[in-house]
């Protein structure tokens, strides 16, 4: 698998911080970070990396929102959602707006790997799982 670039989209710079850290001890580069869905889109639009995660409650634009606005502009976008679970609608209508998958705050550091793995294969196949 050839590296693949992530854009992380989360209000906490924490958070921000432990999924780079993950992401990056697996091979990823990240290639930003944003703190809301405002910011989460330009630099999305500016970078176009292979893959998103995104917080979905975020002050401002939320996550639902960045992630409606960055499939509209590019269909084709890989967006993982992390957030907490007791978000239950926001991330069925995130799924239905077209999130590759959802990952549970706190997350453990191989299921998010995991779910990255899958996602940058079905990139590299171009299998259509995740389109």
């Amino acid at each position: 698998m050839a590296q693949k670039t992530v854009l992380i989209v989360d209000d906490s710079l924490m958070m921000r911080q432990l999924i780079g850290q993950t992401l990056a001890e697996d091979g990823w580069s990240v290639v930003g970070e944003a703190c809301d869905g405002d910011e989460g889109v330009e630099l999305h639009d500016r970078l176009r990396p292979d893959v998103v995660t995104m917080d979905l409650v975020m002050p401002g634009t939320n996550g639902l929102e960045a992630l409606i606005r960055i499939k509209a502009r590019d269909p084709a976008a890989k967006v993982v959602v992390v957030s907490a679970v007791n978000q239950t609608r926001l991330i069925s209508e995130a799924i239905r707006q077209g999130a590759c998958d959802f990952i549970a705050k706190p997350f453990r550091a191989e299921d998010l790997r995991e779910t990255m793995r899958i996602v940058a294969a079905a990139i590299d196949e171009r299998v259509g799982v995740y389109t």
